[in-house]
């Protein structure tokens, strides 16, 4: 039983056009942004030393960062944690002391920072090798996924839907990526889990386009290739529509609920649902179009000798 039920007749491949100006660029943006600003990559991908302190009274963090300059640490990073009398310390490696030296360190500067006793809550220290380790494993993992992920088109589908599905799952990654270089949020391992977890959720939902779109060729015997992959796309609209809807809801009380941990990760997957979801409409069906999808790509192949093999 639907909920909600679409009867409108939205011509999606009538403003085709119009979204591809938008996607490229948006794409050249991003792209633009990551070259140039690049990502805050975390402590996951650079290496050093993460301190968690926690206050009696709320802290001011430009009394926080001025005692981290004071004792040395020029380039640390302090944000608020949770609550305001939570404090997360972000500290690039150095050479000239050890990691337990630099985290007493900067733990007896933050003691300054405040008024009354000074919680140590939590100290993790990232090597430099572990970093470019992680970072060359979540580059690969994403090029490891696309490549499945087109293979696994290629064979349930046809070839034209899955290069289709690989630029819909390129415009996201890029897209998200660039959202990220842009307002320069920090990237970590979290929001890598996040961007996998974008490429997953797409391609389901462009399967189902994709599904539809090829059993209406079947079906449908009149209708140009632009018609049938808009009637899919309305006959497909409600679940698209609902499927994200209830995702959002659940993401954004992640994101408002649970913690300053979590807010990464469930930032990517917010802008992942929406880009996700746009491009299953347009970017996805777009290309399949413009790589020249028809009718006779589609149907089924019959096996020589089927009609001599069915009389009696």
């Amino acid at each position: 039983m639907q909920l909600f039920k679409f009867n409108q007749a939205i011509d999606f491949m009538g403003k085709r056009k119009l979204a591809l100006v938008f996607s490229v660029s948006i794409i050249l943006v991003s792209i633009a942004s990551i070259v140039i600003r690049g990502l805050d990559l975390g402590i996951d991908f650079t290496g050093g030393t993460l301190i968690e302190v926690g206050y009696q009274q709320p802290a001011d963090l430009v009394k926080v960062r001025a005692a981290l300059v004071e004792a040395g640490f020029e380039d640390a990073t302090a944000q608020h944690f949770g609550t305001t009398r939570e404090v997360l310390v972000n500290l690039a490696p150095r050479t000239d002391m050890s990691n337990a030296q630099l985290s007493d360190l900067a733990f007896s500067s933050l003691k300054q920072a405040a008024a009354g006793e000074v919680e140590l809550r939590r100290v993790e220290f990232v090597g430099p090798q572990v970093g470019d380790e992680l970072t060359e494993d979540g580059g690969l993992a994403m090029l490891y996924a696309l490549v499945g992920i087109l293979i696994y088109v290629a064979l349930r589908f046809e070839y034209r839907f899955a290069v289709g599905s690989v630029i819909a799952l390129v415009h996201d990654v890029l897209i998200t990526v660039g959202i990220f270089s842009l307002f320069q949020v920090e990237f970590d391992l979290p929001v890598l889990a996040a961007v996998l977890a974008v490429i997953g959720y797409s391609l389901n939902d462009t399967i189902v386009v994709y599904d539809r779109i090829r059993e209406n060729f079947r079906k449908m015997r009149k209708g140009t290739p632009a018609e049938i992959i808009n009637s899919s796309l309305n006959q497909t609209l409600s679940r698209t529509l609902m499927t994200s809807l209830t995702t959002l809801l659940v993401l954004t009380a992640l994101f408002l609920l649970g913690g300053e941990i979590i807010h990464g990760f469930a930032l990517a997957l917010i802008i992942g649902v929406v880009v996700g979801t746009y491009s299953s409409i347009y970017v996805a069906s777009t290309a399949v179009l413009m790589l020249g999808i028809s009718k006779a790509d589609l149907m089924p192949v019959k096996k020589e000798g089927a009609e001599v093999d069915s009389r009696p």
